[in-house]
């Protein structure tokens, strides 16, 4: 199915800040005219970039109308709740949480956790097995993205299992029959790679702020519901399953009552952390069975990106470890039926380019040596030599680097200054000068070609105080005209930083170019000012006029004799028309 990608960027409110690609564990970020977008082909859909987006564009695809459609065709609609729902809902007993999603349609409710009991089951069995091998768990989507895009020579490690969602489908679906559809609820946005791959499986992937979303659409409250009969999970309760969502869950369910005696297990969560961790980890030959659970997410499921109770990892684990189900551990489960599955590489090959072309996308932005590069991740990566290869990607621009930005600003305001044909000086707090262009030293020292950076302003010009007076004032402009030697110098000093460094523009208003300049500017002046002088006495007089309009008009009325039409006719019409010539 051609669904659009689960992580994706609203252009529109991309703002230019590189805070994703920061984040993003795996750089699957491009900048595109300044714009952040998303490549599929190197996410891993961890949600790291949705959580930092300052602006909330990364986006998350929302397929909650799609499951509003799922119910309302008539279909027997499950949910398959991932456990983590005890620590997003603590306040909420699992009936209650029953009762609120069959208000929304749904028919039944499954826990994931028992296809969680089946994939431990598996790994136990494996674990059992003569020869000594290293496994990856291939619960986590993101995991397995990671290693299948990024980590190619580590899939063969990879349990050749169902993820526990998928084993669940396939359980629920031997259960209650194919033609049932099922929609899964939890924290994961990876989840949704899963259901767009196994379609036949898994019909629409919710996450919790999706179920959120809809019960407070509904005005559904589950804590205030009162069960029913019928509302439990089907078709049983899960048991150890529940641990999954925590780090070493998995390794717990594994284990249980019966522990593989010649098994290593070890876990890792975070992504950042098992980067690191599994370097090296192709080359191990272990003597014993290794099993290695690994969570995208730090602290595990829990800690999801679509979580929405944040932090309080210690609280969170507490609601999982404190199911009654948990307080004795079950003896070994059997496998109920197989699950295989298969990850093929699906890393794109990426050649690395030469030093030489290295060093030239280095120098495109300013790092000549080694010195150069500061490695400071302004840009959004660890390293400049990690950036220039994100260059020579396309996957990076120029711009994005903050140190040759700031030069080429300065060098762009040195030549203008420079080529202005007045003199341009700037000072600091103390009046001594920072930049000044050549135009400043011809006017001043014209017996001179050495720079004045650093000298005080005093010794060059004796109109130093006004700038001292804009220092202190913080005012934004001074304008002056001054006789210095045999010129007339019309001085503009204006704050740069307030109350730290002023700059000024000094004409010599004398020059032939600059008078005619004067003039204009000066002759323009004077056309508004008589402009807005004329303005307002045509005002005045046209107020004036109407006043006396209106008092000579009353005058001109009251004696004036009246109208014909004014006057009432007596009923005889005759006799009044005799009256009136009289």
């Amino acid at each position: 199915m051609n669904y659009l990608s689960p992580i994706f960027t609203e252009h529109r409110e991309c703002q230019d800040c590189y805070k994703c690609l920061r984040h993003c564990p795996v750089k699957a970020i491009k900048i595109e005219a300044g714009c952040a977008t998303v490549l599929p082909d190197l996410c891993v859909f961890c949600g790291q970039c949705v959580e930092v987006c300052p602006s909330h564009a990364k986006r998350v695809r929302d397929d909650l109308g799609r499951a509003r459609q799922l119910l309302a065709s008539g279909k027997r609609v499950f949910v398959s709740l991932a456990p983590s729902y005890l620590a997003e809902f603590p306040s909420v007993k699992p009936a209650q949480m029953i009762r609120a999603l069959k208000q929304l349609g749904f028919a039944e409710i499954s826990e994931t956790a028992l296809g969680a009991q089946q994939v431990s089951a598996h790994v136990r069995a494996v674990l059992g097995e003569p020869s000594p091998r290293v496994l990856l768990s291939s619960a986590c989507p993101s995991i397995v993205a990671y290693l299948q895009k990024h980590r190619p020579e580590l899939t063969p490690a990879v349990t050749e299992l169902l993820s526990p969602l998928l084993t669940h489908c396939t359980m629920l679906r031997r259960t209650f029959g194919e033609e049932i559809a099922i929609v899964f609820i939890g924290p994961c946005i990876a989840k949704k790679l899963e259901g767009d791959a196994h379609p036949e499986l898994l019909d629409v992937v919710l996450t919790f702020d999706d179920l959120h979303r809809w019960l407070d659409q509904d005005n559904i409250i589950p804590a205030q519901l009162v069960p029913q009969a019928g509302d439990a999970f089907v078709p049983e309760a899960a048991g150890e399953g529940v641990l999954y969502p925590v780090d070493g869950g998995m390794i717990a369910g594994i284990k249980g009552n019966c522990a593989v005696a010649d098994a290593a297990f070890m876990t890792f969560s975070g992504l950042p952390v098992i980067q690191r961790a599994l370097d090296g980890l192709e080359t191990l030959k272990p003597d014993r069975s290794l099993f290695i659970e690994l969570l995208a997410c730090e602290g595990g499921c829990i800690n999801g990106p679509r979580i929405c109770r944040k932090a309080q990892t210690i609280r969170k684990r507490f609601e999982i470890l404190k199911q009654p189900n948990l307080s004795a551990m079950p003896e070994a489960r059997v496998p109920a039926f197989p699950i295989p599955a298969t990850f093929p590489n699906v890393a794109q090959q990426i050649l690395e380019p030469t030093d030489a072309q290295l060093r030239e996308a280095l120098h495109s932005v300013g790092k000549i040596s080694l010195d150069d590069e500061l490695n400071c991740g302004g840009c959004g990566y660890d390293s400049c030599r990690q950036f220039g290869r994100a260059l020579l990607a396309h996957k990076a621009e120029r711009s994005m680097c903050v140190t040759y930005m700031r030069k080429l600003a300065h060098k762009k305001a040195n030549a203008l200054i420079q080529k202005m044909p007045s003199a341009v000086v700037i000072v600091d707090e103390t009046l001594k000068i920072l930049e000044h262009n050549a135009a400043f030293l011809r006017l001043f020292r014209r017996d001179q070609t050495e720079a004045f950076e650093g000298t005080p302003l005093a010794t060059l010009v004796p109109f130093h105080p006004l700038f001292a007076a804009v220092l202190k004032s913080g005012e934004d402009m001074l304008e002056k005209d001054l006789r210095y030697r045999e010129t007339i110098l019309h001085l503009s000093v204006f704050t740069i930083e307030k109350h730290c460094v002023v700059g000024a523009i000094i004409q010599d208003i004398t020059k032939p170019a600059v008078q005619r300049e004067q003039v204009i500017s000066r002759a323009q002046e004077v056309i508004q000012k008589n402009l807005a002088t004329v303005q307002q006495i045509a005002y005045l007089l046209g107020e004036n006029a109407a006043e006396s309009e209106v008092t000579l008009n009353s005058i001109i009325d009251s004696f004036s004799p009246p109208k014909l039409d004014e006057l009432t006719p007596p009923p005889n019409d005759g006799d009044w028309r005799k009256l009136y010539r009289k």
